[in-house]
């Protein structure tokens, strides 16, 4: 049985970080996209005023404004949908941001189907693919709320421009404060040698769930939280491969650039091994309910069980 801590949405970790980190220093500035309450970082607004700023539906600006003002000297923070943070503004993030190596802290909220009723043109299904191609940017995909503080925390303090990507709705917090998080280094959620499935972001208990219907048929996997997509922990993966000897991934993306390609890429380089892919598949979301849209497109713990017994023929 998967050990979990309670629901919560991602976005919320975030917004707390943010509030956690503007009481320590002066130098954290948020700036937001008219979708102040929504992405949670209404907190900050409300305590620290003179470092907030709304801009308005204009994305392309608000990551111009968040350049400027790390070139001033503060820590810049902007959030809104995903979709908005990384696809309209990706020439400013590219050329602005990420050719100059500036200090700017982007965080998608609203990420993957979990958006649900605002249909396609608001599921970020992208961003982990166009974010990790751009050179300087580090990529990160908590897994729950907690992570996602951890990884805010964290990020204020690493050097360059880093993308932050969460969701809308509660998901089942499976880390605790003990939990180790350090930037680019995968974390281990439970043990086995049959298999290794690689997670990041709401698959992450998806994958805890599946290791546990897998265990029942006698198959042990090895679970890897992949929290930071890039730079990503090769090593683990490594491992992983010789291991385990086959891997499944599994995330809330489209299966083109985002997490499952990043592993391939490893793989493929260092320890060829037999892998699956659950993902998105290169279609368009819909509005709907959060959990019809993971069912309908085969983001539930049974469609990697399905994925690991595949791969496992393969092995």
């Amino acid at each position: 049985m998967v050990k979990v801590f309670g629901n919560k949405a991602t976005r919320f970790g975030f917004g707390e970080a943010l509030v956690e980190l503007g009481d320590k220093d002066d130098k954290i500035f948020v700036l937001g996209a008219d979708t102040v309450s929504s992405v949670a970082i209404n907190g900050f607004q409300d305590k620290f005023p003179d470092r907030f700023a709304n801009v308005g539906i204009a994305e392309t600006n608000l990551l111009g404004m968040a350049a400027g003002l790390s070139i001033a000297g503060f820590i810049p923070f902007v959030s809104t949908y995903g979709v908005f943070a990384s696809g309209r503004p990706w020439e400013q993030i590219r050329t602005t941001i990420c050719y100059s190596k500036l200090n700017v802290k982007i965080g998608g909220s609203h990420s993957g189907l979990m958006v649900g009723p605002d249909g396609a043109t608001h599921q970020a299904l992208e961003e982990i693919a166009i974010m990790r191609c751009i050179p300087n940017m580090t990529v990160l995909v908590p897994c729950d709320a907690v992570e996602t503080k951890k990884a805010t925390i964290a990020a204020a303090y690493y050097k360059g421009p880093v993308y932050i990507r969460y969701g809308r709705e509660n998901v089942p917090v499976v880390t605790e404060e003990s939990t180790p998080f350090e930037i680019g280094k995968a974390c281990v959620m439970k043990e086995g040698k049959d298999v290794c499935i690689i997670a990041c972001g709401s698959m992450v208990y998806e994958s805890l769930a599946a290791a546990d219907i897998l265990e029942q048929n006698g198959i042990k996997a090895k679970v890897l939280n992949i929290h930071t997509v890039k730079p990503i922990d090769e090593k683990a993966i490594i491992e992983a491969a010789k291991e385990c000897g086959a891997i499944v991934t599994a995330e809330e993306h489209q299966k083109f650039g985002g997490l499952g390609s990043a592993v391939a890429e490893v793989v493929v380089k260092n320890s060829p091994v037999p892998m699956e892919f659950v993902a998105v598949n290169d279609t368009f979301g819909e509005s709907g309910k959060p959990s019809d849209l993971i069912t309908k497109y085969g983001l539930k713990d049974i469609n990697i069980v399905t994925a690991v017994k595949n791969v496992l023929k393969r092995k």
